[in-house]
């Protein structure tokens, strides 16, 4: 029997990088796990400091088939600072020959693959084994930078043109809601685990022979006027007849700025302990570093069990969320929110309230709210996929009273119990809840913060109204009664209880799933108010 022939990759890069990054560099390329492959390694030399060469120099004595060209350095400027990396023209295009020198070097030898990385990424060591399985002439491995410091983090893959990343027909006009709007349908469907078609990629990509041998390359495109030579790539492959892809199973580590090496380490040490990384979270709309290492937060150490924060908000903007959100960014981790078709400005105040907190938001383009189970589940899976170990169940009109703060450690860090049950208030202004037969739930408690356990089959009180935040057999788990006491909002202004008692009349109007007095007594003129006492 013959012995199949292993396939043989070629990763290349051009290098002009400081010594710290290019360390973590080379040291993530020699994690790449390369099940059958032979893999060589053309690096283009282009630094202009002894030690990064050095470092080269040492890479090529202490692993098998390095080649290194040396490039004429003719000493221009690359600046990167903290605020952003400046290009010209003239240094794309010496790039782009440096990039077009490895494609040929790939054909001349006729390697089966190239991989394309830059020199500031770090990679999983499943990324090459996985980007050759899914079987694509061209593909990109996603990663995500802030490329301007107050910036939303972005992917390095768009849809059309220069770095449009929404979809948008051919004479289709749109407002600038309908833009956000598409954008933040495509990015959430980055975060998923897949492989998915895309118009422009680039920095960290996988080619195969045929479309090395049909001619992709780097070359610019004279009457084209779009910067930079991945668009001339990407545009390039497309008339070609190729499709380009992008993967997210693997995101890689972008060390865009000086500032992100404190979690370079970390990022190799965690991807070096497991064996599949979680889906992005939408903590990449807010903190690019903590984006990347919230994915293997398993992997890393904290001082107490993390407090995962869950929400579901529609059109919260005008009301009390930017005040809920201050208030629960000093105890917890990361969120989880599920923005349920707002029309107002809910989705930007998130992101604003909860900067730097790693935060996973997705917007539903229709409102779920008429089927409540629906929608709750999908918060369950959706929080489920950032691994919690403590949820925290909240809407966005509820904030606990200050003595939450100071209990909160001990709740976590206890192993006696799974569930704590708090009392919510009603409140019908700033300082007065209400209290009679109709408005009494602060008599009872209700579950909020819960540990996630794994082996727990958890399942749902099935009903379209009125299901439960949580599933229904929480409370089959040990479970504590806190005196602390939680706030809530939803009521405090007249306008608020109209919206309200209109809803429940469209969605419950025989009032099946809840209680048809209670939903009447909503507009009584003098109802029953206690001061609230802190």
């Amino acid at each position: 029997m013959i012995a199949k022939e292993r396939r043989r990759v070629l990763i290349g890069s051009p290098i002009r990088q400081k010594p710290e990054i290019l360390e973590h560099f080379l040291s993530s390329l020699l994690r790449l796990e390369h099940n059958h492959l032979e893999v060589c390694y053309f690096f283009v030399d282009d630094n202009n400091d002894e030690q990064s060469s050095s470092q080269l120099s040492r890479f090529m004595r202490e692993t098998n088939h390095v080649v290194i060209h040396s490039a004429q350095n003719d000493d221009y400027d690359y600046i990167r600072n903290e605020t952003t990396h400046y290009w010209n023209e003239p240094l794309i295009w010496k790039v782009a020959d440096y990039k077009n020198k490895i494609i040929q070097y790939a054909l001349d030898l006729q390697f089966d693959y190239l991989f394309l990385v830059d020199s500031d990424l770090l990679l999983a060591p499943q990324t090459l084994n996985h980007l050759i399985a899914t079987d694509k002439e061209i593909i990109s491995e996603i990663f995500w930078t802030r490329w301007q410091p107050d910036a939303r983090p972005q992917p390095q893959v768009w849809l059309k043109d220069e770095y449009t990343q929404y979809e948008q027909s051919a004479g289709e006009t749109l407002e600038e809601a309908q833009k956000e709007q598409r954008y933040q349908q495509f990015v959430s469907r980055l975060m998923e685990p897949g492989v998915y078609e895309v118009g422009g990629l680039g920095a960290c990509t996988l080619i195969n022979r045929q479309a090395l041998i049909r001619g992709v390359n780097y070359k610019r495109i004279y009457n084209l006027s779009f910067w930079g030579e991945d668009r001339h790539f990407s545009i390039r492959a497309a008339a070609l007849g190729f499709t380009l892809y992008v993967d997210t199973h693997y995101p890689a580590y972008h060390i865009y700025r000086e500032s992100d090496l404190h979690n370079a380490k970390l990022f190799l040490q965690a991807t070096e302990e497991i064996t599949s990384i979680p889906k992005i979270t939408l903590s990449q709309f807010e903190e690019h570093a903590e984006s990347c290492l919230s994915q293997v937060t398993a992997a890393t150490d904290t001082a107490r069990p993390s407090l995962t924060l869950t929400m579901v908000l529609r059109n919260e903007g005008n009301r009390y969320l930017r005040q809920v959100l201050e208030q629960h960014r000093r105890y917890i981790d990361q969120a989880v929110i599920i923005d349920d078709a707002s029309t107002d400005n809910t989705l930007d105040i998130c992101m604003e309230a909860l900067k730097g907190v790693p935060l996973r938001l997705i917007r539903n383009e229709s409102s779920l709210f008429h089927n409540e189970i629906e929608l709750r589940q999908l918060q369950w899976r959706e929080t489920l996929n950032v691994h919690p170990e403590w949820i925290l169940n909240l809407d966005g009109d509820e904030w606990f009273e200050s003595a939450f703060v100071g209990g909160l450690p001990a709740m976590l860090e206890q192993q006696d119990f799974d569930l704590f049950c708090f009392r919510l208030y009603d409140f019908w202004n700033e300082t007065h809840y209400r209290e009679d037969e109709y408005w009494s739930s602060h008599k009872y408690y209700r579950p909020f913060l819960l540990r996630y356990r794994p082996d727990v089959n958890y399942y749902w009180k099935e009903r379209a109204q009125h299901c439960g935040r949580f599933p229904a057999n929480v409370f089959e788990l040990p479970h504590h009664l806190s005196a602390i006491r939680l706030k809530h909002y939803g009521w405090a202004k007249p306008e608020y209880r109209l919206e309200k008692h209109k809803r429940y009349q469209q969605l419950d109007p025989e009032a099946k799933f809840g209680w048809k007095e209670q939903y009447s007594s909503i507009l009584d003129d003098s109802p029953a108010l206690v001061e609230w006492v802190e």
